[in-house]
């Protein structure tokens, strides 16, 4: 049988050696997951001692250099990469001379915002309305058409809220289209959709085309990244069980192998609106590594080394907060001593820390599990513990 991505699936046992593209602490997380199973890991990425090469062998090279990535194949029985933003051209290279069970086609597809909301909405899910922008008249003329505010994005690149401005004036448009034009790609601009929550559901589908999902987290965004992860989600049964339904559907209409989170907005009445997909494990599903049957890190080797998925289900309710640069510290020594209050609320908090060198203000370098009876107690320990007050200044929980 062939997969939709052109490969025959094949069954990589634990033993076998898997090559990741990107060594940062998705792929770390995927190495301390996949050994614990018995598999070797071979992280290529051009940053020495990267999070990922502290716990496995790594080929310190650029992404887009040809003979770097024909040696991870040589060293790999499997491989597969721990972000969107590898060079497709490579990756479509490998799938012809090694085992890249997710193909290169999917990876196309989500590095460019067109050409996903195309095929989100082939897959039977919906997006805001949107306008493919070519020029600042073209820009003016979506504004009428969509309304204010309105989102203005370049179709490749960007994170975090990089590569984006919330037009809320006609006066901005000239402004927004000089900026974000520089960026010399294709551009978009997004109807606003008032959302009431942002949720996202992971979802994998092995070689062999089992589908499995976990369950829906509810998201919070501080200064445009990621704060919280909130599981269960504060969201109506019935919301819950669409999401996850179209999380299926996406993984199944785009063939994917591996995880694909997709990302979604709740509008008041209910509605979801898809927003962004990733087709690796994601930030807001770090919840499963302590309050999962089976973690997102584990799933994804499972589902491309052709085992069986594991249960996706919730052992106990969980708040991941993430630890950016100017928390390290705090955390840390408040995680070294006993903690009273963690003991009072009767939650555990879990620490990860990524083994990045520097700790930057406002990056990400690890994270907090906060397992709890319920999402409450383990919410009011992160607003006690002072560490994140900043955040929570600018939140609304």
């Amino acid at each position: 049988m062939t997969g939709k991505n052109g490969h025959t699936p094949r069954l990589i046992a634990p033993g076998g050696t898997i090559g990741i593209l990107g060594g940062g602490q998705l792929g770390r997380m995927l190495a301390n997951a996949g050994s614990a199973m018995g598999y070797r890991f071979v992280a290529l990425d051009p940053t020495p001692d990267c999070p990922m090469g502290q716990v496995s062998r790594q080929i310190t090279a650029a992404y887009d250099d040809e003979a770097a990535a024909r040696e991870l194949a040589a060293q790999c029985d499997v491989i597969t990469y721990e972000f969107e933003n590898v060079d497709a051209g490579v990756a479509a290279m490998l799938t012809k001379e090694a085992y890249v069970p997710q193909g290169s086609a999917l990876l196309h597809t989500t590095q460019h915002r067109l050409r996903e909301k195309r095929a989100i909405e082939a897959a039977g899910a919906t997006v805001a309305p949107y306008r493919e922008i070519t020029s600042v008249e073209s820009l003016a003329q979506a504004v009428s058409e969509l309304g204010l505010p309105a989102v203005f994005k370049t179709a490749t690149g960007g994170y975090d809220g990089k590569g984006q401005w919330v037009i809320r004036s006609a006066d901005e448009i000239e402004e927004a289209y000089a900026t974000l034009s520089k960026a010399g790609t294709e551009l978009v601009l997004e109807q606003f959709i008032p959302f009431q929550k942002e949720i996202s559901v992971i979802a994998a589908r092995s070689s062999n085309g089992e589908i499995k999902a976990f369950p829906a987290a509810e998201n919070i965004h501080v200064n445009n990244i990621l704060h919280l992860s909130i599981v269960p989600a504060r969201i109506e049964a019935s919301v819950a069980e669409e999401a996850e339904r179209l999380a299926v559907a996406i993984a199944e209409g785009l063939g994917a192998v591996g995880l694909i989170a997709v990302e979604m907005f709740v509008t008041e009445d209910g509605r979801l609106f898809v927003n962004e997909l990733a087709p690796r494990p994601h930030n807001s599903g770090h919840y499963t590594m302590e309050a999962s049957k089976t973690s997102q890190f584990e799933q994804h080797i499972r589902a491309i080394c052709g085992l069986p998925l594991g249960d996706a289900g919730l052992l106990t309710p969980v708040v991941m907060v993430n630890v950016l640069g100017q928390h390290v510290e705090p955390t840390v020594a408040r995680l070294s001593i006993r903690d009273e209050a963690a003991e009072d609320l009767g939650v555990t908090p879990k620490l990860h820390l990524y083994g990045k060198k520097d700790a930057v203000k406002g990056r990400k370098m690890g994270h907090v599990n906060v397992l709890a009876d319920s999402t409450e107690a383990a919410l009011r320990w992160i607003e006690e513990s002072g560490i994140w007050n900043e955040e929570n200044k600018s939140r609304k929980v």
